[in-house]
């Protein structure tokens, strides 16, 4: 029987449970740590889960700084409870900007994906203009940058899917501002040696959100799934933000390129089917699957990093159990 998380709380702790290999990584990179984007979806993770592995590793004086508007109070007081120095900045205010602390280790999660369609200026700002602001000032660190698979075209589904050589497309506002955020990293990256590390991350899911929770809760209320856009890569929270800590000792100029998800290659007609089979529905499935899709090679972190610590198998039923309650 699968034991839930009982809270928002609960489930974060389970999140951000450190693995040995973060552990490990946080014991050999000397100075502190800065999350930009803290109040994000990942941050809150990656900044919990960072204080947890510097714990364990024994660097309890190393500190842990999460970076966000805080436009939610609550997210600022549930970090510094759980032992994250927070600090109030707007990304886009120069000023601001120039104020923070150089930190040597900064994971940049910042960047706008939600409103596009109704604000493209925006989304550029957040995702071209903030990016230039944060390389110019954080240049003397480390930097790990949070960005997308969908910076790749689309690739035939019956291969192994984009790796880093492919060439990025621009498919989308979306998509370009994704690669306008990689080409002016990498400007700064050039420009002042930075070392930086793109983290091109499809697509990390938890309980509460996420391509199988949106499959599920689908199954679940008779709701139709479109296969046509037929197969999909992704990656439980947890190991995706563990990744991510590791990877700051693997940035390099000009800055490495990282596929971060899953091994599988995931058939959204199966995975509808195998949600009706546990929550005991049965799936509406409408369309036919393309020959294409946004999917990536996830090889080269695999070798680094050896197969994520959840399985597709356990992800399945816990987002089953969750969605159920």
């Amino acid at each position: 029987m699968t034991t839930l998380p009982q809270s928002d709380r609960a489930i974060e702790l389970l999140l951000s449970t450190p693995t040995p290999g973060v552990i490990e990584a946080v014991a050999h990179l000397p100075g502190d740590f800065m999350i930009l984007g803290v109040g994000g979806k990942m941050g809150t993770t990656t900044a919990v889960m960072l204080r947890r592995a510097l714990d364990a590793a024994g660097r309890k004086e190393a500190s842990v700084t999460g970076v966000s508007r805080f436009s939610r109070a609550e997210a600022r007081t549930d970090l510094e409870a759980l032992g994250v120095r927070t600090l109030s900045c707007d990304l886009a205010d120069a000023a601001q900007v120039a104020a923070l602390p150089r930190t040597p280790n900064v994971l940049f999660l910042a960047g706008q994906k939600f409103g596009t369609a109704s604000a493209p200026e925006l989304t550029w700002i957040q995702n071209t203009v903030v990016p230039a602001l944060v390389a110019e000032h954080f240049r003397a660190s480390r930097l790990v940058v949070f960005s997308t698979g969908c910076v790749y075209p689309f690739v035939p589904t019956n291969g192994p899917g984009a790796n880093e050589r492919e060439p990025v497309a621009f498919l989308g506002e979306y998509a370009s501002s994704c690669v306008g955020r990689e080409r002016v990293f990498t400007h700064f990256s050039q420009l002042h040696g930075t070392p930086q590390l793109m983290f091109r991350l499809n697509y990390a899911v938890e309980l509460r959100y996420g391509v199988l929770v949106d499959l599920a809760l689908k199954v679940l209320r008779g709701e139709t799934v479109d296969v046509t856009m037929g197969w999909l890569n992704c990656i439980w929270q947890g190991d995706a933000c563990a990744r991510a800590i590791q990877c700051l000792a693997h940035t390099a100029s000009p800055p490495r390129l990282l596929n971060v998800t899953g091994p599988e290659k995931l058939s959204i007609r199966a995975l509808a089917e195998e949600f009706g089979r546990q929550l005991q529905r049965t799936p509406i499935i409408s369309g036919q699957e393309a020959p294409t899709a946004w999917i990536a090679d996830a090889s080269e972190s695999l070798q680094l990093f050896g197969p994520p610590l959840m399985t597709v198998p356990r992800m399945l039923e816990l987002v089953t159990a969750y969605v159920k309650a």
